[in-house]
């Protein structure tokens, strides 16, 4: 059974380590921000759609109805 030997643990290979950890994370966290900018577009892009067609629609006329009479049962 052999060992593996790690890394050297040099000051240029912990920098450089740390260094590409950070890019990662950065990469991470702009292409979690450009999906959620893409989400946003899209669901404002279909709210707008839906309100002209909304205000394009004919609006349907109300009729405004007459008060019910009370029952002789609920006046007692």
């Amino acid at each position: 059974m052999t060992m593996k030997r790690s890394a050297p643990r040099t000051i240029d290979a912990l920098a450089s380590a740390w260094e590409r950890r950070t890019l990662l994370v950065k990469e991470e966290a702009a292409a979690a921000s450009a999906a959620a900018d893409a989400k946003t577009a899209r669901l404002r892009a279909l709210r707008l759609e839906k309100e002209r067609q909304e205000a394009a629609a004919p609006k349907p006329q109300v009729a405004k109805r007459e008060p019910k009479q009370a029952s002789r049962a609920a006046i007692r």
